[in-house]
């Protein structure tokens, strides 16, 4: 696209009016660079906190009987791990890269909603101090698993989940700003010349995922107030006992809990459609097929919810129709796969860090495509569900949909950011002891699940313990290889890399970013690019 491109905009007056100095730069910040910094710092924080809660539960698993911690204390770090991965992980570090890179990608100054934008990140240390602090109560912290069922959650559940249901109200709070300011700047902010068609695949994912979750948090707290008023205000909407049910809970769960799947993935599919295209030195096939496919995932996400509820006597009816809906989401899903391997083909191809990681994660997402096409059966996913064979699948999807992608995306724009450069051997080192910590760790899930251990317990039969030994292992090995990817950052980031970047970085990457320096200047586009 930078061919196109008639004027870069004047940076010249940059170094007058940069950022503040010390500790109120970060907090009255309004800079989309450096909240983009701060959700990405932020979301690297508790990448290994809910790591380490990880490595606690993999450890007791190692083998049958008490290894290290009492089951009461493993139930919470099931739930605390899901929750951090989801809320803490993911979501911050994808609206890290959309603050960092959708103004620039559009040529707009900043983001539409700057001061909403520093509240949206300022809102979540907040909420997680809040949902940190249950571990620290006289009674037990949320122990009920990530997804927080009723009643275990409502009639059953611990004091903390009133703590837990507000930081969750929290989270819910800054990601709606947080899209809103995205839908806003999109819509308004684009340089001129920059017409809807001309936008990055990236740009086009994060406003698909913008408009999914204005759509889905307000269900979520519709969901975790109904949970606070069955707690305190004798209310029954979940509680059978009061003319309520729980599968309702279910419904409205996963009503939000489906989307949100999309909302952690469509993302990453935008970083591999702009890392792809640099290292195979092609232009990215069939761009208006995947803009398109990126936008029916968005639509179906909405009609599949009922697939995690198969065996709560969902009637035959409407297991056809989820199970039929569910199979529709491969067809647009083949389609970004196909033309990223439509991309690759007959390309000048190069296995920097980045591309190596983009192939990872187009191997084992299809991989977790196919096991999501078997747990979409409604017949046989009465065999898989709530067995192991349902935790191999979500994290074939989510470490390699979106774990890996955000990092080929730091590494892919980390030259651009920082202005230095990175070892290439310690990348590559990362690359590979991930990819196989990750596959010993996740694969024998499928077997340990098909041969029915049920996920979420703490203790298990003794044919189980080869498998659950090979997990373990591979989660120390995918576990430990993430300080690679820490010290990598660091250095980077604090000028010890290994050179210095040029503007462009990557020999074929393609758009306006790449017309800027690096390190990219506090302010940019203060005079709009034209782009022909």
């Amino acid at each position: 696209m930078s061919e196109g491109i008639l004027d870069y905009g004047d940076h010249s007056h940059d170094d007058h009016h940069g950022p503040e100095k010390g500790f109120k730069r970060w907090l009255f910040t309004t800079n989309h660079k450096d909240i983009g910094t701060l959700y990405l710092t932020f979301s690297l924080v508790m990448f290994f906190i809910a790591g380490f809660m990880a490595l606690i539960v993999r450890v007791e698993l190692f083998e049958p009987g008490k290894v290290l911690v009492n089951p009461e204390f493993f139930n919470q770090m099931t739930t605390m791990h899901g929750l951090i991965m989801v809320f803490g992980v993911i979501m911050p570090a994808m609206a890290g890269l959309a603050n960092w890179l959708v103004p620039m990608m559009i040529g707009a100054p900043d983001m539409a909603l700057p001061r909403l934008n520093n509240w949206s990140f300022w809102l979540l240390p907040f909420a997680f101090s809040m949902l940190f602090s249950t571990l620290l109560m006289s009674g037990p912290a949320p122990d009920f698993g990530w997804t927080f069922y009723a009643p275990l959650s409502t009639t059953y559940g611990p004091k903390s989940t009133d703590f837990f249901i507000f930081s969750i109200h929290m989270m819910g709070a800054s990601s709606i700003m947080a899209a809103l300011n995205i839908v806003v700047t999109i819509f308004n902010m684009r340089a001129p010349g920059m017409t809807w068609m001309k936008m990055p695949v990236f740009v086009w994912t994060w406003l698909i995922t913008a408009f999914l979750l204005l759509a889905v948090m307000p269900v979520l707290a519709g969901c975790v107030t109904m949970m606070l008023m069955d707690r305190h205000f004798h209310t029954s909407f979940f509680n059978a006992a009061g003319g309520g049910d729980p599968i309702l809970f279910q419904h409205v769960f996963w009503f939000f809990g489906h989307p949100e799947v999309y909302i952690l993935i469509l993302p990453g599919f935008g970083v591999i459609s702009e890392v792809i295209p640099t290292f195979a030195r092609k232009r990215l096939f069939g761009y208006a097929s995947m803009v398109y496919a990126s936008a029916m995932i968005g639509i179906l996400g909405f009609a599949v919810w009922v697939h995690h509820m198969f065996t709560t006597g969902a009637p035959y009816g409407a297991q056809l129709f989820f199970m039929y809906a569910t199979m529709l989401v491969a067809v647009p899903t083949g389609i970004k796969v196909f033309n990223w391997i439509a991309t690759i083909f007959r390309g000048s191809i190069s296995f920097e860090t980045p591309m190596l990681f983009a192939l990872g994660f187009l191997i084992m997402f299809t991989l977790g495509g196919f096991s999501g096409l078997m747990l979409a059966l409604a017949p046989s996913d009465y065999q898989y569900r709530d067995s192991y064979f349902v935790v191999a699948h979500f994290h074939y999807v989510l470490v390699s949909g979106s774990l890996f992608t955000i990092i080929a995306a730091i590494y892919y724009w980390l030259p651009k950011w920082t202005g230095h450069t990175y070892s290439e051997r310690l990348g590559q080192w990362h690359f590979w002891l991930s990819v196989i910590g990750m596959n010993l760790t996740f694969m024998p899930m499928h077997f340990l699940g098909l041969a029915g251990m049920p996920r979420r317990i703490p203790d298990y039969a003794l044919q189980f313990t080869d498998f659950n030994q090979l997990c373990t292992v591979g989660a120390f090995i995918f576990g430990f290889s993430q300080l690679i990817f820490l010290y990598i950052v660091i250095t980077s980031c604090f000028g010890k890399g290994t050179g210095k970047a040029s503007s462009q970085v990557w020999e074929g990457a393609r758009g306006l970013e790449w017309t800027l320096p690096s390190p990219v200047p506090y302010h940019t586009f203060e005079t709009a690019p034209t782009i022909t």
